[in-house]
């Protein structure tokens, strides 16, 4: 069986930066994870949105990129949310404590 291959592609609209991310995050791809939330981390004029539709897999330290990007766009008071967790990754997103501390793109919009 082949590993899906991991990819973000990002998007832009007018309040937002979206990145979809799909594939498997793990250790392995977790530079490339950064390097797409890099120059967007910081930014406190635009939503921040992982979009994990695509997400076949996560492991420990993808689920620490996320938790990490939480506190600091926590620290700077500016907007998280992450959109369509599929089933499996909420599961260890629940697990793990971190899915209480996330906000779904549909509670966002409200």
């Amino acid at each position: 069986m082949k590993a899906e291959q991991f990819q973000v592609v990002q998007e832009e609209t007018l309040d937002q930066f979206i990145l979809h991310v799909s594939g498997e995050l793990d250790l392995s791809m977790v530079p490339q994870l950064r390097m797409a939330l890099e120059p967007v981390m910081n930014r406190t004029d635009k939503a921040l949105i992982l979009n994990l539709k695509q997400l076949k897999y996560i492991d420990s330290t993808g689920i620490g990129i996320i938790v990490s990007v939480l506190k600091l766009r926590d620290e700077l008071k500016a907007p998280f949310f992450v959109r369509e967790i599929p089933p499996s990754v909420k599961r260890l997103f629940d697990l793990t404590g971190i899915s209480r501390y996330l906000i779904e793109g549909t509670e966002a919009q409200a």
